[in-house]
């Protein structure tokens, strides 16, 4: 993309948001609005609408209508994926403007934006509208007087709450799949993120999907989340955020109906280096990458850095190198790897861990504070923090943040309880040029992804799934598909 057409997209005024509503765009019940704030530059970018309880019950009885009396439900397989394929359409031709638009909101830099978010959400929303007729029942092997049939079905009315970091990248890993089965949808997006996902709704039913079948409701969590989670009507609630969250959606569902509840949470995830890594140089370019793209705000990110003691002075050398030659600055310069935090108050946390790491013996070697505040924007210095033990701070609880923490190793028996020493598991790599050695590593390492030799770039044939108080389920790929679909037997007497 060029900068001349950022720079015009970046020059418009952003409209009011309000919520999307049985098709229409509604304001709050109570009129009352949410300032959005750019981590660019600290200023008020717009307004969305500050949602209510009675909002969220207004949009979840919106789906439910929608889906009893099967507008969307019981049109056939090829008429939801002409829809499907002409909204990814759609988000492919407007990809510009839902970048620029979603970076003023949320501070990716631009480089990683444009094909993180509308081009890769548009590729997910192709990749199931072309799955939806391809998933078939099943004939049971019975006796030859019975015929015993498993028909897949809708679950109904999906709640999906969707983070700031990747907005319309996690947003299509949810809508997606649950609308390619026939579900009806409600979208809860970010505060702090929820314009391009918002723009992404109006698309929907621009490329003709009915009204009520997606609706969204924007406000805080602890509001239109708390009731979304406690409505008797919503069947599965799908989430993407912190653990501490994802308790309380836990408790939710066992206070209202014990709908089935599916979370990816956080993680700690480890890049274990050792010494006969195929390409050190390469291997310390990409942990690098691995950390800091994004201001190091996102999931997978390889926060903790494992590496063999021989070589560890040498290679954390190689990273900082790496680190310092990445461009923190404006997320909308094509020049910038770097961009802003998301939030002041994300900021002020990550510098928080900063001091902890220090104060618990840990020595920064680049890094560690914040930069540009001139701009009045959120922006901080990739950090890499060396003698972090295994019951640090920095190795046991999730950053979000462009931090860092190196803990060297002796073995690979002590690599691997290393990896494991933290509550989560959601990604991981290693690096060596022992094949033998890296499926060893595969099998003992407990997490949902596994990288080889790289960091990063699984794409959307394969599962991202967590284990221990990473989550559960799976989003991508054709297992994503089972979280949307209920199961129901035919035994049928002949």
């Amino acid at each position: 993309m060029d900068q001349n057409i950022i720079e015009n997209l970046r020059a418009r005024s952003v409209p009011a948001f309000q919520h999307m509503i049985d098709g229409c765009h509604v304001p709050a019940s109570d009129g009352q609005t949410l300032d959005v704030i750019s981590p660019i530059d600290g200023r008020v970018l717009t307004t969305v609408a500050r949602g209510t309880a009675a909002d969220m019950t207004a949009a979840i009885a919106a789906a439910r209508a929608a889906f009893e009396d099967g507008r969307w439900a019981a049109q056939a397989p090829a008429a939801r994926k002409r829809i499907l394929m002409r909204w990814a359409d759609l988000i492919e031709a407007n990809a510009p403007e839902l970048a620029v638009l979603g970076v003023r909101d949320n501070g990716t830099e631009i480089s990683m934006a444009l094909k993180a978010e509308p081009v890769s959400a548009a590729a997910t929303i192709r990749y199931y509208a072309e799955a939806l007729d391809k998933v078939y029942g099943e004939i049971a092997p019975t006796a030859s007087d019975v015929l015993g049939m498993i028909h897949k079905e809708p679950v109904g009315v999906v709640g999906a709450i969707v983070p700031w970091n990747f907005p319309m990248m996690i947003g299509a890993w949810k809508l997606a799949p649950a609308l390619a089965m026939g579900n009806s949808v409600v979208l809860k997006p970010a505060e702090t993120a929820s314009l391009s996902l918002m723009r992404m709704v109006d698309l929907a039913h621009e490329a003709g999907l009915p009204p009520g079948v997606l609706n969204a409701v924007t406000g805080e969590g602890a509001v239109v989340g708390e009731a979304m989670g406690l409505s008797m009507d919503v069947d599965v609630l799908v989430f993407t955020g912190s653990g501490g969250t994802g308790r309380r959606l836990m408790g939710y569902a066992a206070r209202s109906n014990l709908k089935r509840v599916y979370l990816e949470l956080g993680g700690k995830s480890p890049n274990i280096v050792f010494a006969d890594a195929p390409d050190l140089v390469q291997a310390a370019k990409v942990a690098a990458s691995g950390i800091f793209r994004n201001a190091g705000q996102v999931c997978v990110a390889g926060s903790r850095l494992l590496v063999e003691a021989s070589i560890h002075d040498d290679f954390v050398a190689e990273v900082a190198k790496a680190a310092q030659g990445m461009r923190v600055g404006d997320p909308l310069a094509l020049d910038t790897n770097i961009g802003a935090i998301n939030s002041q108050t994300q900021l002020d946390a990550n510098l928080r861990f900063v001091a902890t790491a220090q104060a618990e013996g840990g020595e920064i070697v680049t890094g560690g504070d914040r930069v540009l505040a001139e701009t009045g924007g959120y922006y901080m210095a990739p950090t890499i923090v060396t003698g972090v033990t295994r019951d640090a701070t920095l190795t046991q609880k999730e950053v979000f943040g462009p931090v860092l923490g190196v803990t060297p190793f002796e073995t690979e028996t002590e690599a691997i309880q290393l990896a494991n020493a933290t509550n989560y598991g959601l990604a991981g790599g290693v690096w060596t040029s022992n094949l033998g050695r890296a499926h060893r590593m595969i099998r003992a390492v407990r997490t949902g992804v596994m990288h080889v030799n790289t960091y990063g770039g699984a794409d959307g044939t394969v599962p991202l799934g967590g284990v221990g108080q990473s989550g559960n389920g799976s989003d991508k790929s054709l297992h994503a598909i089972d979280k949307y679909i209920n199961l129901k037997t035919a035994w049928i007497k002949l």
